[in-house]
């Protein structure tokens, strides 16, 4: 029974996309969130946690870019609508098109488990409007150990990595590292990124006026080369403190970007930890927690091996840094857990143009101008435990200014107050139902209030940079109801969750205004989550997941008539069969699928996406105690598809005579193995 119970846990929080060792991951999943755990089987084809992500989790979409460093959509919301902290975090692209997510800043294999919280139930961090993804990487380990992974693939895709931790019963240090890269892969019909974009250039839908195409020379190149280190010191310092120290370097190169004008020369971040901790420091203090840290990250994305710039090439170069303070108290009284805290941070974001690598004046081509975002606030959380009842509460408090350099664009101020309440009630042993009411918000960034596009010759010979930006925006707030179901049986387990959410100003990107293109309409999304196990064998189990939602705007957008919300996908879902053929070796057969789209906004560049459904199979052999092979293949059939819809606040390639842009294919059949030894 031990057994099964642990088998039924494991898909039940995971939905796993890779085979797993039967019976021994273990995780205490909360009724209102999703743990994900085992990321190290999808880090066996890449690094990209987006594309593990939407694997593992029914709720969670991909925004498809490149082979790497792609984006993620949880319950219909994206980019600031989801907050994503790394070991608590808050990390932001520099990218103002999204070619550097915050989900790309981390490696899979690094990971420990991640908690998505959907909705809006977080008070600790600034910004959770509707789902707060919160990954954990590994910590260090007393005794000494480490493994080293090798991996290849199809397109020639290569990858180095190791881990080393150990030390004291004071003290312990993690090392890790990795290096990899991959040809360009290609899609069903045997197209790479050149091939994509000539494509649609052949049949007449992408114009070679500005020609999008790769330079002859450098159609050949890598998809991407991607480095990492991650460096980690804990110190017992006494029985109730412990300091951590983290450090966190990413180095992307050459990250080709086919569907858009520009590829990233490079992408590089910073991530800079420090959280110390003391405990038991009398009757109003339980723990006392601090953290500081420093986020920067650089991105300078060009023309240059495109055929626009062989003349003279354009880059857009950009760097964010995020700063941040927090402190948290933790108290017991009777029979509630009680949290207070301050939260401070301070992001700035800026980004300037260049001709053949010297910069331009930046009168006209600054297109963000140096903009700080200030953040700060209070928070509370308790927690009552009553005798088959919990009951969540939280508070938060948020005053944030938003200034721009440019003496031309006024500041921005905004005061919110978020707050929400969870109940779950413990029917019997194993069977939970609970339901939720909260309310939460987010600011306007630095694009959506003052980003200059790039500046244009007049007639009378004057330049004049056009302001896409909009600088009056309202923030946006939601309002969700969440109610449902958690059950476990001998033979497996059930979970059912459903939504509804009302947004007041929603910031939409509006493709027919000529300048100030994000607009504030109100909106309302809902959906529903059912996902499961069952447990036919003590060696064969399945899980499963499906999710569905659909959102409106209240009313058309300025100069257009349709109301479908962008970037909310159709239904989704997952199903695999798991096997221990013994306890050497697992097997592991998955289904993969999404429903047609058929919901979209057609007005801001989304279009029709086919239904798909894709299989693949995995297996995992060991040998001893410190060899592990895998083997695997994905897509299976080969078919030709698409994730990932084509909403206008990207900048894509445009097709010609249609309000659509350049549509990208997801891999075709990709075949890989990883080879670990551990010591």
């Amino acid at each position: 029974m031990k057994k099964i119970m642990s088998l039924s846990l494991v898909g039940f929080v995971c939905l796993q996309a890779s085979a797993v060792d039967l019976g021994i991951i273990k995780v205490e999943a909360k009724v209102d969130t999703e743990v994900v755990k085992d990321l190290h089987g999808e880090a066996l084809k890449s690094a990209d946690l987006a594309e593990a992500l939407f694997r593992q989790s029914p709720s969670v979409a991909l925004v498809r870019r490149s082979g790497i460093a792609n984006d993620i959509i949880v319950r219909g919301q994206k980019k600031d609508n989801i907050n994503v902290t790394i070991d608590g975090v808050k990390l932001y692209g520099a990218c103002p098109n999204r070619m550097d997510p915050p989900v790309s800043h981390v490696l899979t294999n690094n990971i420990d488990f991640i908690e998505m919280h959907e909705g809006p139930y977080s008070v600790e961090d600034f910004g959770v409007l509707s789902a707060d993804v919160k990954v954990h990487t590994i910590k260090p380990t007393q005794a000494w150990s480490g493994d080293v992974n090798l991996g290849y693939g199809s397109w020639n895709y290569q990858k180095g990595a190791f881990s080393l931790s150990g030390g004291g019963e004071k003290l312990k240090v993690l090392l890790s590292g990795s290096i990899e890269k991959s040809e360009q892969y290609k899609d069903g019909n045997g197209d790479d990124f050149v091939g994509q974009i000539q494509r649609e250039i052949d049949a007449g839908k992408v114009s070679t006026k500005k020609n999008p195409q790769y330079q002859e020379r450098y159609q050949n190149l890598d998809a991407y080369r991607k480095k990492t280190l991650m460096a980690k010191l804990f110190w017992d310092i006494a029985d109730n403190q412990e300091l951590r120290l983290s450090y966190t370097a990413n180095r992307s190169d050459d990250v080709l970007y086919p569907s858009s004008k520009m590829d990233a020369l490079y992408d590089d971040s910073d991530i800079y930890n420090l959280e110390y901790t003391l405990k038991d420091l009398g009757a109003y203090s339980k723990a006392l927690d601090i953290q500081l840290y420093q986020s920067e990250v650089t991105h300078p994305m060009s023309t240059k091996y495109r055929n626009m710039g062989k003349k003279g090439y354009m880059t857009h170069a950009l760097t964010t840094k995020m700063q941040s303070a927090k402190l948290k108290n933790s108290l017991e009284v009777e029979n509630h857990t009680i949290t207070l805290g301050l939260d401070y941070s301070l992001r700035n974001w800026d980004g300037g143009y260049l001709k053949n690598a010297v910069a331009l004046p930046e009168k006209f081509y600054h297109s963000i101008y140096d903009v700080d975002t200030q953040n700060s606030a209070l928070f509370l959380k308790d927690k009552i435990a009553l005798e088959r009842w919990t009951l969540d509460t939280g508070l938060r408090y948020d005053k944030t200014k938003i200034t721009s350099k440019n003496t031309t664009q006024a500041d921005n101020n905004y005061d919110a107050l978020s707050g929400y309440f969870f109940a779950t009630y413990q029917a019997e042993e194993a069977h939970k139902y609970f339901v939720g009411l909260g309310k939460s918000s987010r600011v306007p960034d630095g694009k959506e209030l003052y980003w200059i596009g790039m500046p244009m010759k007049m007639p009378d010979g004057s330049m004049k940079a056009m302001s896409i930006g909009t600088p009056n925006l309202e923030m946006t707030s939601n309002t969700e109801f969440d109610i449902g179901v958690d059950m476990q049986f001998d033979d497996g387990t059930f979970k059912a969750k459903a939504f509804y959410s009302m947004l007041d100003n929603f910031i939409a990107y509006n493709a027919s205004n000529k300048m100030h293109r994000y607009e504030n309409v109100d909106a309302t999304l809902y959906g529903l989550e059912l996902s499961g196990t069952y447990i036919a064998t003590e060696s064969f189990y399945l899980d499963y997941g499906v999710a569905y939602q659909r959102g409106k705007k209240e009313h058309p957008l300025r100069g257009q008539s349709g109301t479908n919300m962008p970037e909310v996908p159709p239904l989704k879902y997952n199903l695999a069969g798991n096997y221990a053929w013994d306890e050497q070796l697992s097997l592991r057969a998955e289904i993969v699928g999404a429903d047609k789209w058929r919901d979209f906004d057609a007005e801001n560049g989304e279009q029709t996406l086919d239904a798909y459904t894709i299989f693949n199979l995995k297996a995992t052999k060991t040998f001893g105690k410190n060899i592990e092979l895998t083997l695997g293949v994905d897509n299976l059939f080969d078919k030709t598809y698409a994730v990932s819809n084509t909403y206008k606040d990207l900048i894509l390639l445009p097709t010609i005579g249609e309000n659509e842009v350049m549509l990208m294919n997801e891999p075709g059949r990709y075949l890989y193995t990883n080879l670990k030894y551990r010591f």
